[in-house]
Protein backbone atom coordinates (compact mmCIF):
# COMPACT_ATOMS: atom_id res chain seq x y z
CA UNK A 1 0.00 0.00 0.00
CA UNK A 2 1.28 3.31 -0.59
CA UNK A 3 0.33 6.53 0.89
CA UNK A 4 -1.81 8.05 -2.17
CA UNK A 5 -3.73 4.54 -1.46
CA UNK A 6 -4.00 5.04 2.23
CA UNK A 7 -5.07 8.85 1.11
CA UNK A 8 -7.80 7.41 -1.04
CA UNK A 9 -8.79 4.54 1.30
CA UNK A 10 -12.54 5.06 2.05
CA UNK A 11 -12.97 2.64 4.61
CA UNK A 12 -10.37 4.98 6.80
CA UNK A 13 -10.82 7.84 8.84
CA UNK A 14 -8.97 10.94 8.40
CA UNK A 15 -7.45 9.61 11.96
CA UNK A 16 -6.92 6.19 10.84
CA UNK A 17 -4.99 6.95 7.71
CA UNK A 18 -2.84 9.85 9.66
CA UNK A 19 -2.15 6.41 11.91
CA UNK A 20 -0.97 4.08 9.16
CA UNK A 21 0.86 6.99 7.24
CA UNK A 22 2.83 7.66 10.65
CA UNK A 23 3.18 3.86 11.34
CA UNK A 24 5.02 4.16 7.28
CA UNK A 25 7.11 7.00 8.43
CA UNK A 26 8.46 5.19 11.10
CA UNK A 27 9.13 1.87 8.93
CA UNK A 28 10.29 4.27 6.03
CA UNK A 29 12.95 5.83 8.47
CA UNK A 30 13.60 2.10 9.42
CA UNK A 31 14.65 1.11 6.02
CA UNK A 32 16.72 4.52 5.34
CA UNK A 33 19.02 4.37 8.56
CA UNK A 34 19.42 0.41 7.23
CA UNK A 35 20.88 2.36 3.86
CA UNK A 36 22.90 4.08 5.42
CA UNK A 37 24.10 1.93 7.56
CA UNK A 38 25.40 -0.46 4.47
CA UNK A 39 22.30 -2.58 4.05
CA UNK A 40 21.25 -3.89 0.84
CA UNK A 41 18.48 -1.66 -0.93
CA UNK A 42 17.61 1.54 -3.06
CA UNK A 43 17.10 5.19 -2.08
CA UNK A 44 13.60 6.11 -2.78
CA UNK A 45 11.03 8.91 -2.12
CA UNK A 46 8.49 7.12 0.11
CA UNK A 47 9.58 9.46 2.98
CA UNK A 48 8.68 12.27 0.74
CA UNK A 49 5.62 10.99 -0.17
CA UNK A 50 4.47 9.75 3.09
CA UNK A 51 5.34 13.82 4.35
CA UNK A 52 3.17 15.12 1.45
CA UNK A 53 0.44 12.64 2.44
CA UNK A 54 0.21 13.70 6.21
CA UNK A 55 0.40 16.80 5.14
CA UNK A 56 -2.89 16.56 3.04
CA UNK A 57 -4.56 15.25 6.62
CA UNK A 58 -2.97 18.92 8.04
CA UNK A 59 -0.45 16.27 10.35
CA UNK A 60 2.95 15.76 9.92
CA UNK A 61 6.03 14.93 11.38
CA UNK A 62 7.13 16.67 14.82
CA UNK A 63 10.94 18.55 14.21
CA UNK A 64 10.58 20.59 17.39
CA UNK A 65 10.93 17.22 19.34
CA UNK A 66 12.98 14.98 17.78
CA UNK A 67 14.30 11.68 19.53
CA UNK A 68 18.13 11.07 19.94
CA UNK A 69 17.59 7.92 17.68
CA UNK A 70 17.96 7.95 14.07
CA UNK A 71 14.46 7.87 12.83
CA UNK A 72 13.81 11.50 14.55
CA UNK A 73 10.76 12.59 16.07
CA UNK A 74 7.29 10.75 15.68
CA UNK A 75 3.95 12.40 14.14
CA UNK A 76 1.99 15.43 15.58
CA UNK A 77 -1.38 14.81 16.98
Amino acid sequence: MTPEDVLRDPGLTDAEKADVLCQMAYDAAEAAVALEEGMPGEESDLQRRISLALGQLDRGVDVEHTSPTKQHGGCLD
